[in-house]
């Protein structure tokens, strides 16, 4: 059975090519799109207000653009939604007052080209408050299986060799979706699968077995950010 992440995936995946779904899935989540527009004006939205429209357009775009490896839908989504927001609010102060930004001054320079573009700015910005909401996610998770993120940090293998043993009990696990399965399902990690799959030793996965909580659950749950950094440490070291 699929999980409800995966079904929301799915269903976003099908509004790409049926605008009966993408209307669907808009009208579902008006509540989540007025909450981020609120964020954004510090204020509840008005049916009358731009910032409301382009926030919607902004979420509609984001069922066009998504894929799965940027992680999340709703992050994804609020993160269009701000930046469009920030983008509109940018062209409005452009745009506001009586002297035009588009006037040369003496060098032939508009004032526009003396404005910074802050879009690298907002962007990085983005990523940290991506990365700060999948690590708060990722550690209520955690609790579900008894781990915290001081357990992890604690447990994290030292050696190398016991590290080995860990990345191959995790590439294995993550080419068998059975095993995330029943990992997901059971709260509890497949120590005697993993280590005969893998061919490792089960008391290395037995120590480590906080440490894996973690990363299995970062390679099954969409956390996009942080599996790119665990998938890095990875690289070139696991077997297939």
């Amino acid at each position: 059975m699929e999980s409800d992440a995966k079904q929301f995936i799915s269903r976003v995946y099908q509004a790409k090519t049926d605008q009966k779904n993408a209307d669907q899935l808009i009208a579902d989540y008006m509540p989540f799109i007025r909450s981020e527009t609120a964020k954004f004006l510090k204020r509840t939205p008005a049916p009358s207000d731009d910032e409301l429209s382009i926030a919607v357009f902004a979420f509609y775009e984001a069922i066009n653009s998504y894929a799965e490896k940027r992680g999340a839908f709703l992050n994804f989504a609020a993160l269009q939604i701000k930046n469009r927001l920030i983008d509109n609010y940018r062209k409005e102060r452009r745009n506001f007052g009586h002297i035009s930004l588009d006037s040369p001054d003496e060098e032939q320079n508009t004032l526009l080209d003396t404005i910074p573009d802050m879009h690298d700015a907002y962007e990085e910005a983005d990523v940290r408050e991506a990365t700060r909401l999948e690590i708060a996610e990722l550690s209520a998770q955690m609790t579900k299986f008894g781990v915290s993120m001081h357990d992890v940090a604690e447990n994290s293998p030292r050696q190398e060799r016991t590290l080995k043993s860990c990345q191959i009990a995790i590439a294995y696990a993550r080419s068998h979706p059975d095993i995330l399965d029943g990992f997901l399902r059971t709260k509890r990690v497949p120590l005697a699968k993993l280590a005969k799959g893998a061919g490792v030793e089960r008391k290395s996965l037995e120590r480590h077995r906080r440490y894996l909580v973690a990363v299995l659950l970062i390679c099954t749950n969409g956390y996009e950010i942080l599996r790119g950094h665990i998938m890095q440490v990875l690289k070139g070291r696991e077997t297939p």
